[in-house]
């Protein structure tokens, strides 16, 4: 199991009921790419001490990291592919349109993710995201993708970037 899904093994039967919605929806109605990062984010939650996963039912949660991968990678909107309603959605898991974007914000809260995160965007979109190449040179911000090969390079070697260009 690689670092991005290892789970504390007192949360593991809670990280595989979670997991097991969001598989089947991602299955269902998204791409293999938001399922991959569902399981990365229940992990997530999964590792939070004390992690919120704890109370609350399953399908809330799996709800609520679906909304909020939904919310960064632009799944709402109708331009996108996939996409879908946020009210649809929630209906998928049987629960409110309210009640799911309150989850998705307590999700992005605890973990700490805007909109747009390199961190919780899709592979498939990274290259479009221009958070995952905006780098501070001189104490100036630039696109990474503009910079001398070495800058790159280096930006790459210490995680800043997702890949070289």
């Amino acid at each position: 199991m690689s670092e991005s899904i290892r789970v504390p093994l007192a949360m593991r039967g809670r990280f595989d009921e979670i997991v097991a919605l969001t598989d089947q929806f991602s299955r269902q109605w998204l791409t293999q790419d938001y399922s991959d990062l569902c399981q990365r984010m229940a992990a997530a939650l999964c590792r939070k001490r004390p992690s919120p996963v704890n109370t609350g039912k399953a399908n809330a949660w799996a709800c609520g990291i679906v909304y909020a991968l939904g919310r960064v990678n632009f799944l709402f909107d109708k331009t996108q592919t996939p996409h879908m309603r946020a009210d649809e959605l929630c209906q998928h898991f049987a629960l409110s349109a309210n009640t799911g974007s309150a989850k998705s914000k307590a999700i992005m809260s605890a973990l700490d993710i805007g909109v747009m995160d390199p961190q919780w965007t899709l592979p498939s979109r990274l290259a479009d995201n221009p958070m995952a190449w905006m780098i501070q040179v001189n104490g100036l911000c630039v696109d990474a993708r503009t910079m001398p090969r070495s800058i790159q390079e280096e930006a790459f070697r210490r995680g800043i970037i997702p890949y070289l260009p």
